[in-house]
This record gives structure tokens, C-alpha cells and sequence, in this order.
């Protein structure tokens, strides 16, 4: 009997019931605005970046509207300006290239290797034939560069690293949490992250320049004493009057919802793994697919699943989107020639310069990706990893 999946791959767990009486608390006050605050009152927004820099072992931290706003504002703040080349990933998601123009710089593609990170031989020669001085790096679904090696290669190089850290916000690299090998580190909250406050971003940096700029530019006005989770007000001299406010200000209400969230992420972090590592173990050996290998010096979040099929067709990969979406399993393929949803490339950005990265191509073409909400049972993932082997095995042994 062919078995079908009825589970829904949108459907975020609902919010902790802390969270809920946390955001009734601001609505019946009214004092959404992160500046709004009664006498003697720090705010929510102020209390998150404050439990957030904690959390990260990071000096400063600051709570703005999107994971994509802190990008482009970390990017601005370290120095970037109108027309400067900024390295990236290959393999990203599109709110990434978006926040290097948003700051009025070029972007330059790298190559990424079969594990899908940051390719760092291409990576040397894109710094050398670019003269770039800015990486955006983007740990794309959470899969984590050897840090040691690619910040080496940046120190050198005199290149200030900014991480990407929408997929691996309670991961690490020999211990270093996600976000603290570079001059940034950027989060996301949107509602497919690992926080949920349906959008929201926070950045930290142990850089009191780059945190008193981030801070100007997401609009403090000459409020930027009230953030408990920034530098002295001496660094802002220098810089509050020259400092364009470009709001994008975290509000106290998703402030709010996200610290209950915050304090239980290490077990969230938990229960996703399990999953994954049930999938990874249900689809191990099947034959025509290959997993995504993790080192030992990484230590995961992985809220998605991906793996490559590299010897299947554009046309094999398309029937096998196909035929799992009919038994109920949403794969996304990042190798379809337009974008579609959440999924786009490279050469969907048709505001970037196009740009030749046949490796990444390649992976691409034969890459899946699927997500997991933490309203899968583990149950669900091995009916999940049953029905993708099943299709994966008869479309490999057709030919």
C-alpha cells in the first residue's frame, strides 16, 4: 500500500503560552515603540538585546525590523560604501545579495563546495581578482564553513567577515557560537526561523564603532542612551550627526513575544535535530542520493533537510518534485529555471551583474530541500524519509 503524508511544511508550533500573556502585557499598555517606555522602564526591546547579547557572548547587540535590515545595516556600519565590492555565497537566499544593494555595493559571487558552504579555494581567488574588503557570509541552511580556515584567509586578506546567521542562530564551530567569528553576526526571527516573531532581525558585534552606527541608522534620534545593550554614549560623538536614520527599529510587541522563545532555544535547537538526524538516518544509503555530511567541529541547528541526487537529469529531478508533492512531500528544487516562492539563485537576480559559477551550478541542479517544522512528529520523519527514498530509488533505477 503506497502511504501518503498529510502534514503541513507552513505550519509553525504555535507560540509558547509566556509568549502570548508577554504580548497581551505590551498591548494593554500600549507602548509598542521601543522608545516609548514609562519612568524607569527599560522596554522589552531593550531586555531582548540585552538576554540576546548574553546569550551569544557578544558585547552589543541590537534588535531591528528583519534579518535582511541587519545585514545591510551591519554592512553599512563596518564601512561599506556606494559602488563597493562585497563577497558572498553562491549557494544563498535572496534577502542576502538584496542587503548588499540595499547598502549600495556590488555583489560577487563564490563558489560552494557538495557540502554546501563557501568554497575557500574560490574564495582566495575571488578576494584576489575582486580587491574586495567585505564578506557577507551567508552559513546558507545552516551548513557551517571550517571558520578557523576561511577567517584565516579573511585576516590576511584584510576582508571584514559579516555572518548571515538566518539558519544557524544556537549553532557553533569548535564552540564558537555562529555569528561571533566576524566583525557581525546577523539574525533572523521571520516566522520559518529558529524564533518566531513573524519578522525581526537582531545583530551583535563586539565592535563599539560598528554597534553605535547599526544603532544610528535604525533610527535611535538621540535616543540611543536607552539601548542597555550598546556602547558608551561617548562612541556615538563622532558619529550621531553624520549617520543617516534609516528606520528599522525592532517594536517592544515581537520583542516581547521572542524572549520566552529565547529561553527555551537550546531545547528547541534539540528537537529539530532530531528530526533531521531521523531523516538523515531513514534516507542513508539510498541509492541515487547523496547526504550533506556534517564535520565533527560543527555543531548544528538544522530546521530544513537538503540532499543531492547529482547524477539525475533536470528531468529526473523535476519528477521527483512531482511525484513526492503527490504523496503529500514539499521539495524545494534549486535547480528550476525560474524562481519559485522562497527559492531563487543567482541567476535569478537580474540586478546583479550575471556571473559564471559553473560548481555551484552543478550542485544545484540536483539539490533538495525541504523544511522541518517542529509540528513533525518524529514518526512523521520516517514516513517523510520512506516516501522521498521510495521515489528517489525508482527514479535512479529507471535510469
Amino acid at each position: 500500500m503506497t502511504q501518503n503524508f498529510t502534514g503541513n511544511f507552513t505550519q509553525q508550533e504555535s507560540l509558547p503560552e509566556e509568549s502570548i500573556q508577554a504580548a497581551i502585557a505590551v498591548m494593554r499598555h500600549g507602548r509598542l515603540h521601543r522608545y516609548n517606555l514609562a519612568e524607569g522602564e527599560l522596554g522589552e526591546t531593550a531586555l531582548l538585546e540585552q538576554e540576546f547579547a548574553a546569550f551569544t557572548g557578544a558585547k552589543y547587540c541590537l534588535a531591528v525590523a528583519s534579518g535582511g535590515y541587519a545585514l545591510a545595516a551591519a554592512l553599512r556600519a563596518a564601512g561599506a560604501s556606494q559602488g563597493d565590492t562585497v563577497l558572498t555565497n553562491g549557494f544563498t537566499l535572496a534577502p542576502v545579495p538584496g542587503a548588499i544593494a540595499n547598502a549600495g555595493c556590488t555583489p560577487v559571487f563564490v563558489e560552494v563546495t557538495e557540502q554546501l558552504v563557501m568554497d575557500l579555494s574560490d574564495l582566495k581567488a575571488k578576494i584576489a581578482s575582486s580587491g574586495a574588503k567585505f564578506l557577507m557570509l551567508s552559513h546558507m541552511r545552516g551548513h557551517i564553513v571550517d571558520m578557523d580556515a576561511l577567517m584565516a584567509i579573511c585576516d590576511v586578506a584584510g576582508v571584514k567577515v559579516i555572518e548571515d546567521c538566518a539558519h544557524t542562530m544556537g549553532a557553533a564551530w569548535n564552540g564558537t557560537p555562529s555569528g561571533r567569528h566576524g566583525i557581525a553576526g546577523c539574525y533572523s526571527t521571520q516566522t520559518f526561523k529558529h524564533l518566531n516573531s513573524g519578522e525581526g532581525g537582531l545583530l551583535v558585534t563586539d565592535d563599539a564603532e560598528l554597534a553605535a552606527k547599526a544603532i544610528m541608522l535604525s533610527g535611535s534620534y538621540m535616543l540611543f542612551e536607552r539601548h542597555s545593550a550598546g556602547p558608551d554614549a561617548s562612541v556615538f560623538d563622532s558619529i550621531k550627526l553624520e549617520t543617516p536614520n534609516c528606520s528599522g527599529r525592532m517594536d517592544n510587541l515581537r520583542a516581547a513575544i521572542l524572549r520566552p522563545q529565547l529561553r527555551n532555544l537550546n531545547t528547541q535547537c534539540a528537537a529539530w535535530n532530531a528530526r533531521y538526524q531521523r531523516i538523515e538516518q531513514g534516507l542513508r544509503h539510498t541509492p541515487g542520493l547523496q547526504l550533506i555530511e556534517r564535520p565533527d567541529a560543527e555543531s548544528y541547528v538544522m530546521s530544513s533537510f537538503q540532499f543531492l541526487c547529482p547524477d539525475f537529469t533536470a528531468a529526473q529531478m523535476s519528477a521527483l518534485q512531482q511525484r513526492t508533492a503527490k504523496r503529500g512531500v514539499e521539495l524545494k528544487w534549486f535547480g528550476a529555471d525560474q524562481p519559485v516562492g522562497f527559492t531563487s539563485r543567482h541567476d535569478s537576480w537580474q540586478y546583479v551583474t550575471a556571473q559564471n559559477l559553473p560548481q555551484t551550478d552543478r550542485i544545484l541542479a540536483g539539490l533538495m530541500d525541504m523544511r522541518l517544522p517542529l509540528t513533525f512528529s518524529l514518526d512523521d520523519c520516517d514516513l517523510l524519509a520512506r516516501i522521498i527514498r521510495e521515489e528517489v530509488s525508482l527514479l535512479f533505477q529507471a535510469g
